[in-house]
């Protein structure tokens, strides 16, 4: 391998180090693999500029849902291979119809259920980026049982597949519910309360499950606590779907939306781009910092009176006033995080502020509904 200088990006991360971490080959002249050629001035801090070497292969569990699509349609972008592991039981077919004749991606139908589907998934893999997951706190009030086998058996079986096969790294989907009832603000990897749905408890049960497989078989797994993730291919639809989709989509069909509660309670919104950067750059987290959880938000506050008057401004719907509700059981009434662990250890530096990613996403769904 040739002498790479050993930079330091913003973050103090050593990238040579970094690079040597994840066993890449790399060629300055820029000769046969795809080439790091410039260090000067830093290291661009955008995903799309983040290299990997050019056989490696990515497979997305819960490919076909809202997180894991965009996950997917980024690394092709990039040039890489995915695979793409889903039953489609809350994922959508038509989130994966654009990939299909594209010979850098492959579809598996699926269950994380079954030891024996994702030993075949993670043959020949490199990097999991596990998704797959049920979400919605009130659904999971309603199906505990499903949701112990779902979200923790079906990590459990993605983990001990990655393990035998192999796996270099192992980048899974945690949650903000896992701080329950604790007030403090901003949230804090380590301050941690009650809990308060089966849900959030799936979601602290991954993350113990995984820290196990660092520390007794080696495998470099890294949690992300995402933070309302919101933007494009999120389904606007159904009883548990998120606010921003489904007030747009009501807005846009002339209906009046619900809140549920006084819309005071405050979120961190996170535009789905920030989510797949995080996502990347962890795949190229040294060894040291594996086994760790990450806070993954932009680290503002947005009440969610305030989150509908402005989709119903961009709208023009800004005389439309919202229906209010009961609280819906299991959630919190606050959440902002601190995101400073993610820029120091990932080098997560999220460029897609709300205001920024609700533009976007309106354009998308005018667009696409």
């Amino acid at each position: 391998m040739n002498e790479l200088p050993i930079i330091f990006d913003k973050m103090g991360i050593n990238i040579k180090s970094v690079l040597e971490a994840t066993g890449t080959k790399w060629n300055i002249a820029g000769k046969g693999t795809k080439a790091l050629t410039t260090f000067t001035g830093g290291l661009d801090m955008s995903y799309k500029h983040l290299v990997f070497p050019e056989d490696s292969l990515f497979l997305v569990t819960g490919g076909a849902g809202f997180i894991g699509s965009n996950l997917c349609e980024a690394i092709l972008k990039m040039g890489y291979c995915v695979r793409c592991l889903d039953n489609l039981s809350t994922g959508k077919q038509a989130n994966l119809d654009p990939f299909l004749n594209n010979s850098n991606f492959a579809f598996i139908k699926g269950d994380i259920k079954n030891l024996d589907t994702c030993l075949e998934s993670c043959e020949g893999v490199n990097y999991v980026l596990h998704q797959a997951a049920w979400g919605s706190v009130p659904r999971s009030i309603e199906m505990p049982l499903f949701y112990c086998q779902n979200n923790i058996m079906g990590t459990l079986n993605v983990l001990e597949a990655a393990r035998q096969k192999g796996v270099r790294k192992f980048i899974y989907a945690s949650s903000s519910s896992v701080y329950g009832d604790e007030a403090t603000l901003p949230k804090r990897e380590g301050v941690n309360g009650n809990l308060l749905s089966p849900y959030a408890v799936t979601k602290r049960c991954d993350e113990e499950w995984c820290k196990q497989y660092t520390m007794h078989y080696g495998l470099d797994t890294y949690g992300l606590r995402y933070f309302n993730v919101f933007g494009r291919h999120q389904d606007p639809d159904g009883a548990y779907a998120a606010v921003i989709p489904k007030f747009i989509k009501q807005l846009m069909n002339g209906e009046q939306p619900t809140i549920n509660g006084d819309g005071k309670q405050s979120r961190d919104f996170t535009y789905i781009e920030n989510v797949i950067e995080a996502n990347l750059k962890a795949c190229l987290a040294p060894h040291e910092v594996a086994g760790e959880v990450f806070n993954i938000a932009f680290g503002s506050k947005e009440n969610l009176i305030d989150i509908y008057n402005k989709i119903a401004g961009l709208l023009g719907e800004g005389d439309v006033r919202p229906i209010f509700g009961p609280d819906r059981p299991g959630d919190i009434r606050h959440s902002n995080a601190d995101i400073s662990k993610a820029k120091k250890l990932l080098g997560y530096d999220p460029e897609w502020s709300f205001e920024d990613g609700i533009n976007a996403t309106i354009d998308w769904y005018k667009e696409n509904l």
